[in-house]
């Protein structure tokens, strides 16, 4: 057995790996369908100029990104992104969604949307926080 340190490993490497846990994962994990979502909104020349990431698993939507171009904030995109992602969700059976946001990110509008933080993850990268929020999809 020799065991190595990888300062750069190979993409393929990290691949490899992940696809381990994942099949584990799906051998012993109650629920074995996990369906993307995605949501994006395009200007008048095609560009994506808001959306959002996400996925369904078992009762949980799983919401991973929500951008809004700068020009576009204050006007509600995000929350209308939001209410497609959740009722999307919804109609998959999904009952609870979680989310993260950094420090300088967006914990206030999650909060303003009935989100609540269940962990702070302190001093990340180094001085900010990771806020781990989750809202009961009634």
């Amino acid at each position: 057995m020799k065991i190595e340190i990888l300062d750069e490993p190979e993409q393929a490497l990290i691949d490899f790996l992940d696809k381990k846990i994942a099949e584990f994962n799906w051998a012993n994990w109650e629920v074995s369908e996990r369906k993307p979502l995605a949501i994006q909104i395009k200007d008048d020349k095609g560009n994506v100029i808001a959306g959002s990431s996400a996925r369904t698993f078992g009762n949980w939507l799983l919401i991973n990104t929500l951008w809004v171009d700068e020009s576009l904030r204050g006007n509600q995109v995000g929350a209308k992104i939001l209410n497609e992602l959740e009722s999307t969700a919804k109609a998959r059976g999904c009952t609870l969604s979680m989310l993260d946001t950094l420090n300088f990110q967006a914990k206030p509008f999650y909060e303003k949307y009935g989100y609540i933080t269940k962990w702070v993850q302190e001093d990340y990268p180094k001085t900010g926080c990771k806020y781990f929020m989750v809202k009961e999809l009634i």
